[in-house]
């Protein structure tokens, strides 16, 4: 993959042969972030397990004490009076069975994280094969299944991210922006890494972080040495 020059530039002020600690990480990230847009800064976490066995996965969520930097679009599947707490609690869409063809044949997607009340997740279900590839698909494990909407919708618009297993056992999560200071990356870091180490799988034997790489969206990757992390 060709890189232009901003991102060659950058790249030059990373060793790729050193694993560096968290809080210089941070800073390189900052610093290497030269898009003409406030990048996200991500983490991108190598895990030891193998997603295809059941006891091995990973899935849940964390709220960020200083927020993700942007702003989430919620649509909540709901009825009656849990349609009106969710309206109430600021989601941003609201409604039932007839957003179904809406998304379905219209194609309409304007919504970043989607929560259902279980009596809804039959309807929910028919959008399977367009919300479940894009990770959209509400699951109890990330909180996106409840009864608690007004909860629910609070965390994501406070900085709930998600965090999952992809097909080659990476996990992805963006901790913030780039006009974060450092120290607000640290803290969103730091909880990030709390909740995957608790999320450990038992069955899993060996090394569970296997490489942990910190990036600006548009920049290069910077290696966090794991050890620092247990």
């Amino acid at each position: 993959m060709k890189h232009g020059k901003k991102y060659v530039e950058a790249a030059k002020a990373i060793d790729r042969g050193t694993l560096y600690d968290p809080e210089q990480a941070i800073s390189l990230a900052k610093k290497v972030a030269v898009a003409k847009f406030d990048e996200t800064i991500e983490v991108h976490l190598r895990t030891g397990c193998d997603g295809r066995h059941a006891d091995q996965q990973i899935r849940g969520a964390v709220v960020l004490p200083n927020g993700t930097g942007k702003s989430v679009r919620v649509l909540v599947f709901a009825k009656n009076a849990k349609a009106d707490e969710a309206t109430a609690a600021g989601a941003d869409y609201v409604g039932a069975e007839e957003l179904i063809p809406r998304i379905q044949n219209e194609g309409w997607m304007d919504f970043d994280v989607v929560v259902a009340t279980p009596d809804m997740m039959g309807v929910v279900g028919r959008l399977g094969k367009i919300l479940g590839p894009r990770g959209l698909m509400p699951n109890p494990k990330s909180g996106t299944v409840t009864m608690d909407v007004t909860k629910a919708i609070a965390d994501i618009k406070a900085g709930k991210v998600e965090y999952r297993l992809d097909k080659s056992n990476i996990i992805h999560v963006p901790i913030g922006k780039a006009s974060f200071s450092e120290e607000a990356l640290k803290e969103n870091f730091e909880t990030l890494i709390g909740a995957i180490l608790k999320a450990r799988p038992a069955a899993l034997k060996g090394q569970f972080l296997r490489s942990v790489v910190m990036s600006p969206s548009m920049g290069p990757g910077i290696k966090i040495n794991p050890a620092k992390l247990a």
